[in-house]
């Protein structure tokens, strides 16, 4: 499986990518850049928008709007007008924490988390925020979150938290989107690079973006195995997302922050958006409740 770029944007900062069936329409952002990117496979163009604060993810919603989390709060984005209306800030959060990534589950709750900008403090969480606006704090003693997503039967909920080199396991309850039952499944080893985004497909596999790894892994849960590595042409590769009219391309972002001119000589396109044709269809991107 080849992997292309498709959008050489030199992100400084490339995450959070979301895949929009109903517009078959790509939504990404540049983290510290304010940057959110839209992009239309159909005719291959892309929209640039910017924002008030770093932004650590952009979500579909049902009411056409965009949600996003800019460092310490939730917003809704009108696309036409450029406005963002406050959904709820969170208290008491530090000015070296921000939002890092973040996604729907099936039931239209965005669960997104936090990290210590310096990367090495437990200052982050996981939160879950509902579309009536109330938010839920589901884990503390973070890092650096980074990585989440569903099994294909949502029963079981995947997340990284990127200092810990891990990939835990948590009971989802779907009805109130409680977790319980965390377990490591996956130690991931120092070589390959630090876990950063991540996604499933409906074989209920785990793909994961590897930050300084320069490629994708893909992983089996259950047996724990490493199946398969996939090279990307770029140094920090952040997340990776299922999209396409048969959810079979898997979009991947990148990042050029923190690098040297030597890595960037030797990886020119880092920080660009990639895809790659998948042999298998990927779980659905879910759209916000509200």
């Amino acid at each position: 499986m080849n992997v292309e770029l498709i959008y050489e944007a030199k992100a400084a900062l490339g995450e959070g990518p979301s895949w929009h069936a109903g517009s078959g329409r790509l939504y990404w952002v540049d983290i510290i850049e304010r940057k959110i990117y839209l992009y239309q496979p159909a005719d291959n163009r892309s929209r640039v928008l910017d924002v008030s604060d770093m932004v650590g993810c952009a979500v579909p919603a049902q009411s056409g709007e965009l949600v996003l989390a800019l460092r310490d709060r939730f917003v809704k984005l009108d696309l036409a007008a450029g406005k963002e209306t406050l959904i709820t800030a969170l208290e008491g959060i530090p000015e070296n924490v921000r939002f890092n990534d973040g996604k729907c589950d099936p039931a239209g709750r965005l669960v997104a988390g936090t990290m210590d900008m310096g990367e090495k403090l437990p200052l982050g969480a996981l939160y879950s925020l509902d579309a009536s606006g109330d938010v839920r704090k589901l884990l503390g003693g973070v890092c650096i979150s980074n990585g989440l997503t569903w099994s294909p039967d949502y029963r079981t909920f995947y997340y990284i938290d990127t200092s810990t080199h891990q990939v835990q396991a948590f009971d989802y309850e779907l009805e109130t989107g409680s977790l319980s039952g965390g377990r490591v499944i996956i130690d991931v080893p120092e070589e390959l690079g630090y876990p950063d985004g991540m996604t499933s497909d409906m074989e209920g596999n785990l793909w994961i973006a590897m930050w300084q790894g320069a490629q994708l892994t893909r992983w089996d849960p259950v047996t724990r195995d490493l199946l398969e590595q996939i090279p990307v042409p770029a140094k920090n590769v952040t997340s990776c997302i299922f999209g396409g009219p048969g959810m079979d391309e898997l979009y991947i972002t990148s990042a050029r922050v923190g690098l040297e001119e030597a890595t960037l000589v030797e990886y020119p396109y880092t920080g660009g958006l990639f895809r790659l044709k998948s042999d298998v269809k990927g779980i659905p991107t879910f759209v916000f409740g509200g």
